[in-house]
């Protein structure tokens, strides 16, 4: 009885919540739905990802093959990758509000949106946000991975993991690399720094563009032991 009367109480407290501060789109300021700061409107106009190679989410057309031409010729180091969003209007600007502005309540909105569509046929066994290095979290003052990671590991019930991986290396920004010199830019940037590796991870990222630091972290997972990686990405580019 104590129990129920503890969820009746934390639903009441919510209740409260949402009726002083109701939900407000963050996009155009309309009020939200369903207790998230998104109108209907703005909801339907989100890039939603369609059809993609299931090795690397790149994009295709319809009726094309099972794997993208790029994977048929060197399949990567994880495998398999799911997206939630194409990297455009309005995603992208809610991406970089939160990266670049701090605008936490962007990553709790996108969060819950991914939670609701996330692959959970065979979930893996954990999450595990990209790592920022020290020097870059002590700037931003948070890592945007792991503040994504944190809504789906709540709602689906799957561990978060932040101590299993580090940034060893500090990389330049891969924001206008080329693909050659973003893999060069993360080589032996990651290490596995304590703990046991399982057998099934999920890589968590906000955006994903040539799969470059993704790809890296799966190596060193596999090295490890991990038999399955997948790549959880946000937005792909």
């Amino acid at each position: 009885m104590e129990d129920t009367g503890k969820v009746s109480a934390g639903g009441l407290l919510g209740a409260l919540l949402r009726w002083l501060y109701p939900p407000v789109c963050l996009l155009c300021r309309a009020p939200g739905a369903g207790d998230l700061d998104l109108c209907p409107g703005c909801r339907g106009d989100l890039p939603w990802f369609g059809h993609g190679c299931p090795a690397c989410a790149r994009p295709l057309p319809p009726g094309a093959g099972p794997l993208c031409g790029a994977c048929l010729k060197r399949p990567p180091p994880f495998d398999a990758t799911h997206a939630l969003f194409h990297y455009a209007a309005p995603v992208d600007r809610l991406i970089t509000g939160l990266k670049y502005r701090g605008r936490l309540s962007h990553a709790r909105l996108l969060g819950e949106l991914w939670a609701s569509h996330a692959p959970v046929t065979d979930p893996p066994d954990l999450l595990l946000p990209v790592p920022l290095h020290p020097e870059r979290l002590r700037e931003r003052g948070f890592n945007q991975s792991l503040e994504l990671a944190r809504p789906l590991s709540r709602r689906l019930g799957i561990p978060l993991e932040t101590g299993l991986l580090q940034r060893v290396r500090p990389t330049r920004a891969q924001q206008g690399l080329k693909g050659k010199e973003r893999r060069r830019n993360v080589r032996a940037a990651f290490e596995i720094a304590a703990g046991t590796v399982p057998a099934h991870v999920a890589i968590i990222d906000d955006v994903m563009t040539t799969g470059s630091t993704v790809g890296e972290i799966a190596r060193q997972l596999k090295r490890a032991g991990a038999e399955r990686v997948e790549v959880w990405v946000l937005a792909r580019a």
